[in-house]
This record gives C-alpha cells, sequence and structure tokens, in this order.
C-alpha cells in the first residue's frame, strides 16, 4: 500500500491514484445531469414533469442516505479503515445502478417505464453517496496543509473534468446515432466497468490516516448540529448550494437552447468547450490561490460567472461564436469553486476539530455532497416543470413563449444565484491566517494527547 508522506506537499503518484476515480464517477454524474432529462422526454417519449418528480423524490431521500453515509464513515473503525470499506463495497452497486437507468426494457411504457426509472435513480444517487463522500473525505485526510488542499483537490477535478469531457464527446456521436439507446447502453457499459476497477483499485492501494479512527461523530445528526453552530460551515454550504443551483443550468438546459433558441449549434460541442475551459484552467486556479487567497479567488469566479450567464439572455438564432465563448469563459470560471470549496471544506473540518474534538469529513462531505445534489435536482425539477407549462413540445420548433422560458432559465436564474452567492461569500473568515492558527491549536491539543 502507498504510504502517506510526511512532507506537506505529496507525490504525485499518489494524487493520481486517489484521483483517477473519479474520472469515472464524473462520466456517470454528468452524463445523467447532462443528458437523462433529454433522453427520457425525447428518446424514452416520458413526461417531463414525471421526470422531474423522479428526480424530487430522490432528492428528499438524499436528506436520509446523505448524513447516514457520512456518519457511518466517519464512525466506521476496521483494520482496513474508516474509508476502504465503504469504496471496496458500493463500487459494484454503482455500477449496476448506473446501467440500470439507460437499460430500460423496451416493453415498459407508461406506469411501469416510471417505476424503473424512479428505482434506478434513487438507487444511482444513493450508491454515489456511499462512493462519492468516503472518496472525497479521504481526500481531505491526505494532508491538513492549507495550499496542498487546493492542490489535493485540483487534481481531483482535473479528473472529474476528463470524466466529464469524455461524456460530452459520448454525446455528440449519441445525438447523431439512428439507435441512441444501443449506443447508450453500450457506451455506459464501458464506463461502468471502468468507474467499478478504479475505485477497487485505488481502495485498495492508498493508505488511511490510522490516527482519525474513533473520531467520528458519537450521534448520527450531531454533524449537522454542529454544522449549523459552525458560522464558516453555514456560509459556505449556502454559498455551494446556490452556486450549484445556477451552475447546474449548463449540463440540463444546454440541450434545449442549443436546439430550440440557438438552432445551428451542437450541444455537445457547447458543453465540451466549457469542461475543456474548466479542466486547463485547474493548474491556473491552484497557483492563484496561493497568490489570492481562496476567498478572492472564488469570490472573483462568481462574479465573471454571473456576468457570463447573463449574456446569455441575448443570445439567439445563429448566435454560434458568441455562445462558444461565453461557454468558454463560463468554463474558465466556473470551475474554480470545483476546486475551491471541497479544500475550503478540508479547513471548516480542521475548525470543527478545534471546537468539538471530532473528525468529522464524512459528515461535513456528505452535507456539501447533498447541496450539489439537492441543486442539480431542482434545477432538474424547475426545467421540467416551467417546460410544460410553457407548452413544449418534443422535437419540434418551438414558440416564443417556451424560447423565453428556455432563455429566462439559462440565463437569469444562474446570473441571479451567483449574484447572491458572492454577496454572502464576502462574510467569510476562515482565511490562511486564520487556518495556521486553527492547525496551531491542534498540533498543541494532539501532542498533550
Amino acid at each position: 500500500m502507498q504510504d502517506l508522506p510526511g512532507s506537506p506537499r505529496l507525490p504525485n503518484r499518489l494524487l493520481w491514484i486517489y484521483s483517477v476515480p473519479t474520472m469515472g464517477i464524473g462520466f456517470m454524474f454528468f452524463f445523467v445531469v447532462l443528458y437523462l432529462m433529454k433522453y427520457a422526454t425525447d428518446v424514452l417519449l416520458m413526461a417531463p414533469a414525471a421526470v422531474s418528480v423522479i428526480f424530487g423524490v430522490s432528492r428528499v431521500l438524499d436528506a436520509v442516505t446523505d448524513p447516514l453515509a457520512g456518519y457511518f464513515s466517519d464512525r466506521t473503525q476496521s483494520r482496513h479503515g474508516r474509508r476502504r470499506p465503504w469504496l471496496l463495497g458500493a463500487a459494484l452497486p454503482l455500477g449496476l445502478a448506473f446501467l440500470m437507468i439507460w437499460a430500460a426494457p423496451l416493453a415498459l411504457k407508461g406506469a411501469g417505464l416510471v417505476a424503473w426509472m424512479a428505482v434506478a435513480v434513487v438507487t444511482f444517487y444513493a450508491v454515489m453517496t456511499l462512493v462519492n463522500v468516503p472518496h472525497q473525505s479521504w481526500g481531505a485526510e491526505l494532508s491538513e496543509d492549507y495550499h496542498e488542499r487546493t492542490r489535493i483537490f485540483g487534481r481531483r477535478h482535473l479528473m472529474t473534468n476528463v470524466g466529464t469531457v469524455t461524456a460530452v464527446l459520448c454525446l455528440f456521436f449519441i445525438t447523431r446515432s439512428d439507435e441512441p439507446r444501443d449506443l447508450v447502453l453500450l457506451l455506459t457499459a464501458i464506463f461502468s466497468v471502468f468507474t467499478v476497477v478504479t475505485i477497487i483499485a485505488a481502495a485498495l492501494t492508498l493508505r488511511e490516516r490510522t490516527e482519525f479512527q474513533g473520531r467520528g461523530p458519537q450521534a448520527v445528526l450531531g454533524v449537522y448540529r454542529d454544522l449549523g453552530r459552525n458560522p464558516h460551515a453555514r456560509l459556505i454550504m449556502v454559498v455551494y448550494f446556490i452556486e450549484s443551483l445556477g451552475g447546474a443550468t449548463i449540463g440540463v438546459l444546454t440541450p434545449y437552447m442549443a436546439q430550440y433558441v440557438i438552432l445551428e449549434i451542437s450541444f455537445p460541442l457547447v458543453v465540451l468547450t466549457y469542461m475543456i475551459a474548466s479542466t486547463v484552467t485547474v493548474p491556473l486556479w491552484t497557483a492563484l490561490s496561493q497568490r489570492m487567497g481562496k476567498k478572492a479567488l472564488w469570490l472573483s469566479s462568481m462574479v465573471v460567472t454571473s456576468l457570463g450567464f447573463g449574456c446569455f439572455f441575448f443570445v439567439g438564432e445563429g448566435d454560434v461564436a458568441v455562445s462558444y465563448v461565453l461557454a468558454f469563459i463560463l468554463g474558465a470560471a466556473g470551475g474554480c469553486g470545483n476546486v475551491i470549496a471541497p479544500s475550503v471544506t478540508s479547513d471548516v473540518v480542521d475548525w470543527d476539530e478545534l471546537e468539538t474534538g471530532e473528525r468529522k469529513e464524512g459528515g461535513y462531505f456528505a452535507a456539501f455532497s447533498f447541496m450539489q445534489k439537492s441543486a442539480a435536482g431542482i434545477t432538474i425539477m424547475i426545467t421540467g416543470f416551467a417546460l410544460q407549462l410553457s407548452g413544449y413540445v418534443p422535437n419540434a420548433p418551438q414558440g416564443e413563449t417556451v424560447q423565453l422560458a428556455i432563455r429566462s432559465l439559462y440565463a437569469l436564474f444562474p446570473l441571479s444565484c451567483y449574484c447572491i452567492g458572492a454577496l454572502l461569500f464576502v462574510r467569510f473568515s476562515l482565511n490562511e491566517e486564520a487556518h495556521a492558527a486553527v492547525k496551531a491549536a491542534l498540533a498543541e491539543r494532539r501532542a498533550q494527547g
């Protein structure tokens, strides 16, 4: 097994071992976000409102599964560690649940199809939590260094984006296929196997911090009690939720914006432009966070992102070049939050340990996982009901009312979200100096036993 290094800077080999599984995780998560609504409404011919309800139910159940996953991950004690057993146990169910979403029998129609999709989506998100929460928590434990955590989660975000870009490339061919169901099933099967194998390989290779075992919360809801008492956690949780709410529009609504508003553009290429920009700028965010600080960098990215989305309200038929430019700007700025947010969360966990004497990475990342998934689900719900109420007809030219609904949801909604998030985040105060004081106090406490 790979030993944890004693120096603040981790070797690249360890970072790759840790981050490669997120390529498959990113593919799965964003393939669902990017394509499930479009696939369900235009290929399976399900009612948009029915798909919205399914996502709404999964979000309600996440309120139960996410805190349980975080709690039991933090509390697990075994000779194999507290994160590894969860990754090993959930890897295969994750692959099977993902396949189930896209493998609905052809004979299923109406209520039967809705029931199949409901079970598949709910199971997928539940098992994704059992993988993602321990994996993110493990990343926070790899280093306690303020800037090294940004490097860790920057690498994790990089591989997640590689998976997302791959998903977009797959969609490029899927949307041009005469048999999309068959191609979707083949591609999702390949990535299910890849994801399962890489998760298991990482879990068997990485070594955990044994000194953190037995340091989890004493009560299942204790993390949320302490989170509510933690002013830093309360603030960034709200900010991250609002940012995720607006950011989800790029995945959910781009297919509709491209096909029914811009018309002469490929939605996979728009999303691909966004994700490439988000991927190639990861080293930039890692470097700038050391020069500007995490707060100033994340705040600046929110402002740029809000303006970028706002400009899309004025995009119309044939504005192809403008759309690609805006997508690149949004990708470059929007990706910053996915690098900085988990790094900041790790710092907040240290503050919590100083206050409570417990290590609750799992609980904290479960809370933020819930925020992210809830945001995506709410955005999908809003989209589904808005399309249905505006008179949306699948695979047909849309009237002005539908186009206005799509344009408003794609531009004004995220504009408002990112502006609110930026105004709130101005109050965040756990900077590098404050975190250094927390680390010093923790080191003194640990030295005293």
